[in-house]
């Protein structure tokens, strides 16, 4: 039986980049982004909201739909699916599309006024701290699929030695003080192979947390019986974090690896009480949400560019980057899933 609340949160996830992203034009980070308008400290703790556990969220339910995927296929068929549905539509977006964002990033930046095809060149021949708001090469947001082609490959590895059943059968054992202090393994585990704000050890672990963890439902009967405590712990700690931030700058990596920990949790636990259906609307969202993510941000910060250049009162600026580059993405989405070379490369279902 399909577990519809995985869809429609990754779809959620997915749309609610669309606000993260514009919010990051305004961010007060210290680090630029491909079009800036300068510090906003409420937009950036508006991020703060989101931030810790959005992708970590996403990471545990690539996990757990691992598992249910494995249940009914091959580890060939698999791998094969990863290549199709992970490195093909990455590689295409890295060669066509983060390019664009980084064009723009030269113009927003340096007055870049050159041709498309020298950006492209540009693009693949200056590598600076991978960021792209220089211009040079990055992954852009696609370091999201790169990881996840990566991780669900050595996942394969691991599980052939450490059976989901060993592991789980432990997990089950667990009580729901020592489920909410995983997040200590997942911090500790944040500073392996971390590159700039991405940690590849936080999303593995992540990943096998969903993996071995959440597809077991004696877990998460468990974790559902102590929602109240879940969802209390999570509303406290996340407005302590806000509050923290928006007075002090303070992001410390253990309260935002709590914080994401007790927000993924939540999720879950929000998901399965409401979302756990399907309609119209949430079929398409869910057919939609990856090719979503790999168009919406070159179409954000282009339709950003000029905002910021046309547009003086920043709510009309937001409210048009946030619903004129969502609007675009799925018009645009609509014209590809018709052509079948891009429908391929994009990831379409």
């Amino acid at each position: 039986m399909r577990k519809h609340y995985l869809d429609n949160l990754r779809t959620i996830m997915i749309l609610l980049l669309f606000p993260l992203h514009t919010f990051m034009i305004w961010n007060n980070y210290g680090t630029k982004f491909y079009v800036w308008a300068g510090e906003n400290k409420l937009l950036s703790s508006l991020i703060i909201i989101v931030n810790p556990w959005i992708m970590a969220l996403l990471f545990v339910i690539a996990g757990m739909c691992a598992s249910y995927s494995l249940e009914k296929r091959g580890v060939k068929e698999f791998v094969k699916e990863r290549f199709s549905k992970l490195l093909i539509p990455f590689i295409f977006g890295v060669s066509l599309l983060v390019p664009i964002q980084t064009l723009y990033a030269r113009k927003f930046f340096f007055g870049y006024n050159g041709s498309i095809l020298n950006n492209y060149q540009y693009f693949f021949t200056h590598f600076t701290d991978l960021s792209g708001n220089d211009g040079c090469f990055t992954p852009g947001h696609l370091w999201f699929i790169l990881f996840l082609f990566i991780i669900s490959l050595l996942t394969l590895l691991i599980i052939k030695y450490i059976p989901y059943k060993k592991v789980s059968a432990k997990l089950e054992k667990v009580n729901i003080i020592g489920i909410i202090f995983l997040f200590v393994p997942i911090w500790l585990m944040s500073y392996i192979g971390a590159f700039g704000v991405y940690s590849f050890g936080r999303y593995f672990t992540l990943y096998l947390l969903g993996y071995y963890m959440f597809t077991n439902e004696k877990i998460i009967y468990n974790i559902m019986k102590n929602k109240k405590l879940v969802l209390g712990l999570f509303c406290l700690f996340q407005l302590m974090l806000v509050i923290l931030y928006y007075n002090f700058s303070y992001y410390g990596d253990i309260l935002v690896n709590f914080v994401g920990w007790l927000g993924t949790l939540s999720c879950l636990i929000i998901g399965r009480l409401y979302l756990n259906k399907e309609n119209n609307i949430t079929n398409y969202l869910k057919k939609a949400s990856f090719p979503i993510y790999i168009l919406h941000l070159p179409i954000l910060v282009i339709i950003g560019y000029y905002s910021l250049i046309l547009v003086n009162n920043i709510a009309l600026q937001i409210c048009t980057i946030i619903f004129g580059s969502f609007i675009v993405t799925i018009l645009i989405y609509e014209i590809i899933k018709n052509i079948p070379i891009l429908k391929k490369i994009i990831g379409v279902r």
